[in-house]
């Protein structure tokens, strides 16, 4: 894991794994979203992303905009980016109607805004919002390898593109976004991503990283053991 150059986000919207995942030392920035805010149970969100800024103050953080509208998109963005020097304004693609950010993009990119825009599946995409980001702005381009692969497609290829076309415009990053596996961290790798964000459950697959498969194999094993002996089930 040391010799690897991407850099690993934790992504989580629980307080305490994000002070935990920060304590590893190899997590290098965090993101979050609506769906995991949900998840989490959080009820303000001002309130929980500030909180999160006084334990991580000093690694990127994403935070993402709410509304469907653009014109209060905008006004929650400069809201967002008043939070810290850290943040980064996490941006969708387009709303729920399809209709593209683009133009809110050009529009906070101009004002030196870091953004992370997000929800990005196609090449199409990556190019559009690469040419949209202002020269000397900082941005992150999450496209989502996991949801690709989901329709039975191979993220790799369109990875590799992907990458090939952020790294055109210094400051600008690709992000693998919604891993599915540990292994994902070296596909990512290999197609020259700059990011991945990572869930709790793969953080904690990252011990497994050079084991030996016959004691995985063998540790697997006695996870059914201990299943089966508290279960009480018997064949004869």
């Amino acid at each position: 894991m040391e010799n690897l150059k991407i850099k690993i986000f934790a992504d989580g919207a629980v307080l305490k794994d994000m002070i935990k995942a920060y304590q590893l030392g190899i997590i290098k920035g965090f993101t979050t979203n609506p769906s995991l805010m949900k998840q989490a149970g959080i009820k303000n969100y001002e309130e929980f992303s500030r909180e999160v800024l006084k334990y991580i103050p000093d690694r990127p953080i994403s935070f993402e905009v709410f509304s469907d509208d653009f014109v209060v998109m905008e006004e929650e963005a400069k809201r967002i980016a008043s939070w810290g020097e850290n943040v980064y304004i996490k941006i969708p693609i387009t709303n729920s109607k399809g209709e593209s950010s683009i133009p809110l993009i050009k529009k906070l990119s101009a004002l030196g805004f870091s953004l992370n825009i997000t929800a990005i599946l196609t090449l199409n995409q990556v190019r559009e919002v690469v040419d949209t980001f202002v020269e000397g702005t900082n941005n992150v381009v999450s496209v989502f390898a996991g949801r690709i692969a989901d329709s039975g497609v191979d993220p790799v290829p369109l990875m590799k593109e992907a990458a090939a076309i952020c790294h055109e415009k210094a400051g600008t990053e690709l992000l693998w976004a919604s891993p599915r596996e540990l292994l994902n961290i070296f596909q990512a790798e290999e197609c020259q991503c700059d990011i991945i964000t990572c869930t709790p459950a793969i953080l904690d697959k990252i011990s497994n990283v050079g084991k030996n498969l016959e004691q995985i194999s063998l540790e697997t094993v006695q996870m059914f053991n201990r299943d089966i002996q508290a279960l009480g089930y018997s064949i004869v």
